[in-house]
């Protein structure tokens, strides 16, 4: 049962995390060019619809990432390792992470969609610019959690 739950724990992170960290990353970019668009750059006329798909992606791959500390948290439980300060520091980091996504990355994503265009462009940028280093936060939270995850103290991998 433990080979089960840590195969789709890991899973889960792989093809929900993945894909929020990637798409956040991609997400201040794309609102950058929605906020300013130049008639000259032709790409730029579709930069909302690529942030509001990023957005759609963040927002829905967030929901399904729920399942990435269930799991971990009933593999963790089967291995016995629950009181393990390298557990306690993921569970930490991962909460950090997850309140950064939902307080903070997935509003701005949204505000900066619905912002009026002909609204200050330099506004926008600085939120896209803010939110492009929280995603950078959000995305080294996750790595060191993995980091955690592989080379964790006490290991019986020897790693």
């Amino acid at each position: 049962m433990t080979k089960l739950l840590l195969s789709i724990h890991v899973l889960a992170a792989i093809l929900a995390v993945g894909p929020i960290a990637v798409a956040a990353s991609l997400f201040p970019r794309y609102a950058r060019q929605a906020a300013a668009p130049r008639p000259e750059a032709p790409d730029d006329q579709r930069a909302a619809g690529v942030a509001a798909l990023l957005h759609r992606i963040c927002r829905g791959y967030a929901v399904v990432g729920i399942a990435v500390p269930v799991f971990g948290l009933a593999t963790g439980a089967q291995l016995g390792v629950l009181t393990d300060v390298w557990l306690i520091a993921s569970i930490v980091l991962t909460t950090v992470a997850a309140v950064i996504l939902a307080l903070v990355i997935l509003p701005a994503q949204r505000g900066l969609l619905t912002a009026p265009q002909d609204t200050a462009a330099k506004g926008n940028s600085a939120v896209a610019a803010r939110l492009a280093m929280l995603t950078g936060v959000f995305n080294l939270l996750w790595a060191i959690v993995v980091v955690l995850m592989i080379v964790r103290p006490g290991s019986t991998t020897g790693a």
